[in-house]
């Protein structure tokens, strides 16, 4: 599946898929994999618990975000490639962000469940039928 392939394409995520490139699906997993195992732990923990501007995430939170973000995607991509109707609820990434306390993990273990939450959606994917990714659902309106 290709970006390409996307249609309609939905709102409010349109802005974040059209930042990726036109790569297949497969292609994009095993790129991203890739990305995942060159983090450079050494310069991120340089920057540690360091913020840019009262209020702005930690390094450990922005990890945190991405692995709880991946966790929804995957579960409403499952359900939607299940024909549920169900409209799908969003969430408060601050509230969540809040309640997750990032600072009190390693960067080690962050990037770890990232790499491994990730291949378990890459097998989520790859075990969807062809036209099942193709389905529409509904999340939070």
């Amino acid at each position: 599946m290709k970006k390409s392939t996307i249609h309609p394409m939905p709102e409010f995520f349109d802005r974040y898929i059209h930042l990726v490139k036109e790569n297949d699906l497969a292609d994009a997993f095993l790129s991203s994999r890739k990305e995942i195992d060159s983090i450079d732990l050494s310069l991120l923990k340089k920057i540690g618990d360091q913020i840019y501007a009262p209020g702005k995430w930690t390094v450990k939170d922005i990890f945190q975000h991405i692995i709880d973000n991946e966790r929804i995607q995957s579960y409403r991509a499952m359900r939607i490639a299940r024909m549920d109707p169900t409209v799908l609820p969003g969430y408060d990434e601050n509230l969540w962000a809040n309640h997750a306390y990032a600072s009190r993990r390693t960067l080690e273990e962050l990037v770890e469940e990232l790499s491994v939450l990730r291949t378990a959606t890459e097998i989520l994917y790859h075990s969807l039928e062809p036209l099942a990714i193709l389905h529409n659902g509904t999340c939070f309106n």
